[in-house]
């Protein structure tokens, strides 16, 4: 698949010292740019994934506790 993509004076600047110092082709950087990014989403999406879980792990952690404080109470 061909794209074109329009950058900036900005990027365009810093696609060119990439390439310098990588001496790889734009396409070649841009292709690991994009791959690099869709990797970071996805560690990112699984990290807040985990956090929640253990949030709610902790928070009926903390119900259960309560609950069963409550319990031994009563009997």
């Amino acid at each position: 698949m061909t794209a074109t993509v329009r950058l900036d004076a900005k990027l365009e600047s810093t696609l060119l010292r990439l390439t310098d110092l990588l001496h790889k082709k734009k396409s070649d950087v841009i292709r690991e740019a994009i791959s690099f990014y869709a990797q970071n989403i996805e560690l990112n999406k699984r990290s807040r994934l985990l956090s929640a879980v253990e949030k709610t792990k902790d928070i009926d952690r903390k119900e259960f506790k309560d609950f069963d404080g409550v319990i031994s109470d009563g009997i």
